[in-house]
């Protein structure tokens, strides 16, 4: 058996592919409507108070709270374990802003927050949140429309600050930095997530849609058995991100995230350990970089071009940048990508990547380059952290087109840490944007820095020397079937090698063994 359907194999066996219902809405009687506990739903009256309420009721008693059609206009909402909340067509709840509607959301909850941002060290600070729930299910066809959200919040406090930002803000001055980046004092009665998960089991995200989500329009950490299906995401950040989880599925999802990466997987510090994030499969889901809302509305705007970073708009699935505890067992498969960055798989942090597979992946109008792996040696964690793995990655069946031409396929390692394995197959890179005019590429860097611990970006290099594929410090690399085109005037060489010690091309014609 080769190594995606294994790796499939265990998922299933581990419980990620199980559909999730609580045992509280399999058998409970319970119906708990929001408007019965003071709800009015008119987009006016504070209705959180209520929804706790609720809330608090169908946990005492198991059971379904109801949110009927209706504009509900919330301060933090706290989740309890063992029930279903239940969206009906036209119910919106719209997350309050403290500075017009005078409350406040809870406060975040004391954390070490050392070697991570703020977003990823606080839960409570949230429209939706619950910790160490289990067996709860949030369904239906509403909206979740974060319009009193904050996207911003404090870096990482770790002295080194080494890799903390892409090479692209470089450039950008103190205040600019700081208007991304507030005090910590500044955070204080303010929510920056639409829905937050700290550990917890058994949980079902299902149906419905969330339009302006803040830093995290979902952010779930250390959960397990989590199942994420049929979402729509229109955000001004990150859309989805899985911190340290395990035992996940996220499938059926659309994220547009112009601004931040859309489908995240992570491994921080935030819970005070390094934990892996691992059995994680996630398929047929759409990511994007349209301008924010012109998802939902079918517009598909295309002004905006550069995200937050000073990079291309973002949108893309992702392994990283937090890598602190690795990531194992990880499936991509049957997902588009469309205007935004292409895969990237990363581990600076010291964490093993290993038995990741990508596979049945299309992409249109690539702002960087289509696939990047990257080893780095960032190291944001205590004394002692080391350098980290790579190993066993497949990449398959890929169909990428409108490239930005300045980066082709990117696997990194370091010198004395290569990428131990990489397998490619079945390959089909374009690049350039046809209709366009025929232009020269753009001159390469002569020499390509190592950048050991630098953010990890596919433009962190500059122009690559070779325009379809470029590897460095990888031992093992086998490629069958890769196809490449430009539609530039381009004197690069289609694929450069360095330092890669066994190298094994079949099938493709740009490239033969021994050249």
């Amino acid at each position: 058996m080769d190594l995606p359907r294994r790796m499939f194999s265990g998922l299933c066996m581990a419980g990620a592919l199980t559909p999730l219902m609580p045992r509280a809405a399999l058998g409970a009687e319970g119906r708990f409507d929001v408007r019965h506990f003071g709800a009015k739903g008119d987009g006016t009256a504070i209705d959180s108070p209520a929804f706790n309420a609720a809330i608090a009721e169908a946990a005492r008693r198991g059971g379904t709270v109801l949110v009927p059609a209706g504009r509900y206009l919330c301060f933090s909402i706290r989740l309890q374990s063992c029930i279903r909340i239940v969206f009906e067509q036209g119910a919106t709840i719209v997350a309050a802003n403290p500075a017009l509607h005078g409350g406040s959301y809870d406060l975040p909850e004391p954390a070490p927050g050392l070697y991570q941002d703020f977003g990823h060290s606080h839960w409570r600070n949230s429209l939706i949140w619950g910790e160490d729930i289990e067996d709860v299910a949030i369904e239906g066809p509403g909206l979740i429309h974060g319009l009193g959200l904050t996207r911003d919040g404090p870096g990482a406090r770790w002295k080194a600050q080494t890799g903390e930002r892409p090479l692209s803000m470089q450039g950008m001055s103190e205040r600019d930095i700081a208007d991304l980046e507030p005090a910590v004092a500044a955070m204080q009665g303010l929510g920056n997530k639409a829905i937050a998960l700290k550990r917890g089991r058994n949980i079902r995200l299902s149906g419905f849609t969330v339009l302006k989500g803040g830093h995290f329009a979902i952010l779930a950490t250390g959960t397990s058995a989590l199942l994420i299906e049929n979402l729509t995401i229109d955000t001004d950040r990150d859309g989805i991100d899985l911190d340290c989880v395990k035992d996940t599925l996220v499938r059926g999802c659309k994220v547009n995230s112009p601004n931040d990466d859309g489908i995240v997987v992570k491994s921080s510090l935030a819970l005070g350990e390094p934990l892996p994030a691992e059995n994680v499969l996630i398929r047929d889901c759409a990511v994007s970089g349209y301008d924010m809302g012109t998802m939902l509305d079918g517009t598909h705007g295309t002004a905006q071009h550069i995200a937050p970073d000073r990079d291309r708009v973002t949108g893309r699935i992702k392994l990283g940048t937090e890598s602190n505890g690795g990531y194992r067992n990880v499936v991509v498969q049957d997902c588009t990508f469309t205007r935004c960055r292409g895969l990237a798989l990363e581990t600076v942090d010291g964490g093993v990547m290993e038995n990741v597979v990508a596979s049945r992946l299309t992409m249109r109008d690539v702002t960087t380059a289509p696939l990047f792996v990257r080893l780095g040696d960032r190291r944001r964690g205590p004394d002692g952290t080391g350098v980290g793995a790579v190993r066993r990655v497949v990449i398959s069946e890929i169909d990428a087109r409108g490239i930005d031409p300045r980066f082709p396929a990117t696997f990194a390692g370091l010198a004395g840490h290569p990428i131990e394995s990489i397998e490619m197959r079945d390959i089909h890179l374009v690049y350039g944007e046809a209709g366009k005019r025929r232009d020269p590429a753009p001159a390469p860097v002569r020499q390509v820095p190592e950048l050991a611990g630098a953010y990890p970006e596919p433009s962190m290099f500059g122009v690559l020397p070779a325009w379809a594929l470029w590897v460095r410090h990888v031992e093992r690399l086998t490629v069958d079937k890769f196809h490449a085109e430009t539609i530039l005037k381009d004197v690069r060489a289609p694929i450069r090698l360095e330092n890669v010690a066994f190298p094994r091309f079949s099938n493709t014609p740009l490239r033969q063994n021994g050249d």
